[in-house]
């Protein structure tokens, strides 16, 4: 089943590894190990910490060759293109979860933030996998097949700017309202607050979000927001 796995994300990546243990190490997760000791490979971490500054390089070369804008607009555009929500988009787009080797434990954690990290993590793995065993160019193909692709989208749709400040701007621009956060809810220890926060529109409440700070919070009601006035596109 595992090596039916990794045929399949070879075919859906159009790429065909020579060294299929690169291919394994980028899906293989801290957590596998810890109940596979005797495993002949070791984690995806050092995979990732290659295909990150792959992905960053390739990125920033594009935007450099292609657009005449200012540092900080590119700065923003890039790093649209290589958050880990895109990469856990990117992940799910070539059903890289089928093929991560994970613990008992984080395989029943779908859909989880954690589980979004450790997808995006793994789709830097890849790339560095890329890199290794087909070289610069390839990984650069699969780079522009599955990420930078979605640019045109991004700047479409102004995804580049953060949630709180395309709430903002599209709640000025639609409803002539400047949104306002207030704290509904704050329970747990100083070292673990959780938060509760409410945006409005005037009197008008939105949605609710949550999160560890009351910035994280803010975003995730931001968010939300969007989706609830559905000005998401």
């Amino acid at each position: 089943m595992e090596a039916d796995n990794l045929k399949k994300l070879q075919e859906t990546i159009s790429i065909e590894f020579k060294n299929i243990d690169l291919l394994k190490q980028a899906v293989v997760h801290r957590s596998y190990l810890n109940e596979h000791s005797d495993f002949h490979l070791d984690h995806n971490e050092r995979l990732e910490f290659l295909g990150d500054a792959v992905l960053e390089l390739v990125v920033t070369e594009h935007l450099y060759g292609e657009f005449d804008n200012p540092e900080g607009e590119l700065t923003n555009w890039r790093a649209a293109l290589v958050n880990s929500k895109m990469l856990a988009e990117v992940g799910r787009q070539i059903n890289l979860e089928e093929s991560l080797y994970l613990s008992r434990g984080e395989s029943k954690d779908k859909g989880s933030k954690a589980r979004q990290y450790i997808l995006a993590n793994a789709v830097e793995a890849l790339i560095g996998a890329i890199h290794l065993d087909r070289g610069y160019e390839i990984a650069g193909q699969f780079i522009h097949e599955f990420m930078i692709a979605k640019l045109p989208h991004i700047l479409e749709n102004k995804l580049y700017l953060d949630p709180k400040s395309r709430f903002q701007e599209e709640s000025q621009a639609r409803v002539n309202y400047t949104p306002t956060y207030r704290v509904h809810k704050e329970s747990g220890p100083d070292h673990k607050k959780h938060f509760v926060i409410g945006v409005y529109l005037g009197d008008e409440l939105v949605c609710e979000g949550e999160g560890t700070s009351k910035q994280e919070a803010q975003t995730d009601a931001a968010e939300k927001g969007l989706a609830t006035k559905g000005w998401t596109s």
